[in-house]
């Protein structure tokens, strides 16, 4: 008798920790939400740099709807320490499961991109790496430095992870000095245990609250998503809360079900809505809001950062500074 082993490896699941969940349902888009699918020769020029370099963009991995149009301006969000995330957000595309060890190159390789394209900003994210005694806050350093070494004249914004357990990481990060530090909140607190399990709010708060306390000229930024069943009033509570921690800049989008096993989309929320929560998150004290139905944390960054850095400004020349 012949025993035939089969050595093919099954593929794995991009998010195995929804796999056996049901399907939810997809809503059909409205008209403001389409956008033009990528494919001019500076996006490819892009792509061919970010291909060269081995390097990861949130871009690709979150399926990021503005993508076309960022990397035909030569914007692109790396994200660094890998493609694995140890959480396992009902809202997210990137890859879940057990990450692999830190890649030592990769802070130079980050660098010498940034240099190609020619950036005048670039913001930085990452995974979750909840594996490392200091979350991955070390390595965002290096990256930073690296980046500074090359292109000493380019902005620098972080989107960090929220180090939760892991003391001392956030004044590591703080410490290399970025330009704009980024923790997105995501949703309402009464949205978290559904959306972001793995995270606590008062903790995300509590952290861009201490970023300023380091370092108070230091810009802070969050971001949220709507369209996940939140009430209109916990948006403007979390307005008041991140303003409590004197963060400077928000974003809101509409939050869009990267496939059947994710989170579903409850409604789409109209652009007239969008203009609501900018109108009153400027009137709460916030320095720069970007508020519309494909507003990512990324998107338009090195233009909101100008936008954000003359405000300030303004603020500080005028009598009325601070009211």
């Amino acid at each position: 008798m012949v025993t035939i082993l089969d050595r093919t490896k099954a593929i794995r699941p991009r998010h195995p920790e929804k796999a056996a969940r049901p399907d939810t349902p997809v809503l059909r888009k409205p008209d403001w939400i389409r956008v033009k699918a990528p494919g001019s020769p500076v996006y490819r020029e892009t792509q061919g740099i970010v291909r060269e370099n081995g390097l990861i963009t949130v871009c690709e991995e979150a399926g990021c709807p503005n993508i076309g149009e960022c990397w035909s301006k030569k914007h692109a969000t790396m994200m660094i320490m890998g493609d694995t995330c140890t959480r396992a957000c009902a809202f997210c595309n990137v890859k879940t499961g057990m990450p692999q060890a830190l890649d030592r190159f990769e802070p130079e390789n980050v660098a010498i991109a940034v240099e190609k394209l020619g950036l005048n900003h670039v913001v930085i994210t990452s995974v979750d790496r909840d594996d490392l005694e200091d979350g991955g806050a070390r390595h965002f350093a290096e990256v930073i430095r690296a980046i500074r070494a090359r292109s000493p004249l380019t902005t620098i914004e972080v989107l960090t992870p929220d180090f939760l357990r892991k003391p001392g990481a956030l004044e590591i990060v703080v410490e290399a000095r970025p330009d704009v530090f980024n923790h997105n909140l995501e949703t309402v607190p009464s949205k978290y245990l559904t959306v972001r399990p793995g995270a606590r709010y008062f903790h995300s708060i509590r952290l861009l609250q201490k970023v300023k306390e380091l370092d108070p000229t230091m810009f802070t930024k969050s971001g949220i998503m709507v369209g996940l069943g939140e009430e209109r009033n916990e948006v403007l509570q979390l307005m008041d809360d991140l303003r409590t921690a004197e963060v400077d800049f928000l974003t809101i989008g509409q939050y869009l079900q990267p496939t059947r096993k994710h989170h579903a989309v409850a409604r789409f929320v109209t652009p007239e809505e969008f203009k609501s929560f900018e109108t009153i998150a400027y009137t709460k004290g916030f320095h720069m809001v970007s508020s519309s139905p494909l507003t990512r944390s990324s998107h338009h960054a090195g233009e909101d950062f100008e936008r954000l850095r003359a405000a300030r400004a303004a603020r500080v020349a005028s009598p009325r500074a601070g009211v």
